[in-house]
């Protein structure tokens, strides 16, 4: 998925379900989304993260 649906996707799922969502680039090179309490990834990995309680 490109950086601009990854960012929409992310923002979806975080005003959704009111949770941090992280943006991360898999070994393949494609970027994906997933709660950070789900991530077991490197930190180098990740692009963004979207928290829909930050001002």
């Amino acid at each position: 998925m490109s950086l601009t649906d990854a960012h929409a996707f992310a923002f979806s799922l975080a005003t959704t379900l009111k949770v941090a969502i992280v943006i991360f680039r898999a070994g393949d090179g494609t970027l994906s989304v997933m709660p950070p309490a789900e991530y077991d990834g490197t930190d180098d990995t990740i692009v963004d993260e979207i928290d829909p309680f930050a001002p």
